[in-house]
């Protein structure tokens, strides 16, 4: 069983505020949304978790070993730098999404997202540190069996992006829907997934599921760690040798590999 911690990151009356006085210049939104998401990711990151950018008003973030007094530190550091503040609801579940549904609640239950009056929410539970173990989080990196040679040598930009996303879409709604799992995009050919306790056919599964609708081939790396950072590092060299022995899914460094025929 997995003891994921998941902390849901919501920019404080962003919907408003972009267009007060007046519609403010997209260029500029744009820039702002891209680094605060970096300041996040760098805060988070630096203390061991994962943060994905989902709409960018609102981010997920897999936050094993993060208490409090981090999330305060986050919060404080964002209202000190930004036109905007941040409220932050936090999670622990046995699943990724039961956390992130606690994390919502939290948020949720203090006001709209569009609330003038909302300002830097923060609650919920986190793993504490006596309960962590070495195997709480398990994160799963797929990504696109020859991306280059299928798609990126072989088709314009534009509708390569759209084979790799209408894979991910595929993967990101089937990986919640069975597995009570959270996938993020995260560049490239590359999909990052927060999982319960999944094993090997499972993955096959859902590879086999996305091949069958969208016809994209994935291959998947499997790491599990007490904190988002050490379990995705796992799931890296994991990928690294699918690619390396052509498996398409690898668990562990004893796992056997799967045929791509």
């Amino acid at each position: 069983m997995t003891n994921t911690q998941v902390t849901l990151v919501q920019i404080d009356n962003y919907g408003p505020w972009t267009v007060t006085p007046e519609p403010r210049r997209e260029a500029d939104l744009q820039t702002l949304q891209s680094r605060l998401y970096a300041d996040i990711s760098q805060f988070v990151g630096a203390r061991g978790g994962y943060v994905f950018f989902t709409r960018f008003d609102n981010m997920v973030a897999v936050t094993n070993g993060l208490d409090t007094t981090d999330h305060e530190l986050l919060q404080e550091s964002i209202g000190n730098r930004y036109p905007v503040t941040l409220s932050l609801g936090l999670g622990v579940g046995s699943t990724p999404v039961l956390a992130l549904e606690e994390a919502t609640a939290v948020v949720q239950n203090a006001g709209s997202a569009q609330d003038e009056t909302r300002r830097e929410i923060l609650g919920g539970d986190t793993v504490d540190d006596r309960d962590r173990t070495d195997a709480d989080v398990q994160i799963a990196h797929f990504d696109v069996v020859d991306a280059t040679g299928e798609y990126t040598d072989a088709l314009n930009a534009y509708d390569s992006f759209i084979e790799i996303e209408q894979g991910y879409a595929s993967l990101m709604r089937y990986m919640r829907t069975e597995y009570d799992s959270l996938s993020f995009f995260v560049g490239g050919d590359n999909i990052i997934a927060a999982c319960p306790s999944l094993d090997r056919s499972e993955y096959v599964d859902a590879i086999e599921h996305v091949r069958s609708t969208v016809d994209v081939d994935l291959r998947v790396g499997v790491g599990r760690g007490a904190c988002a950072q050490t379990a995705g590092m796992a799931a890296k060299h994991a990928l690294e040798r699918c690619r390396e022995n052509g498996s398409l899914v690898d668990v562990g460094v004893e796992d056997a590999p799967v045929s791509h025929d």
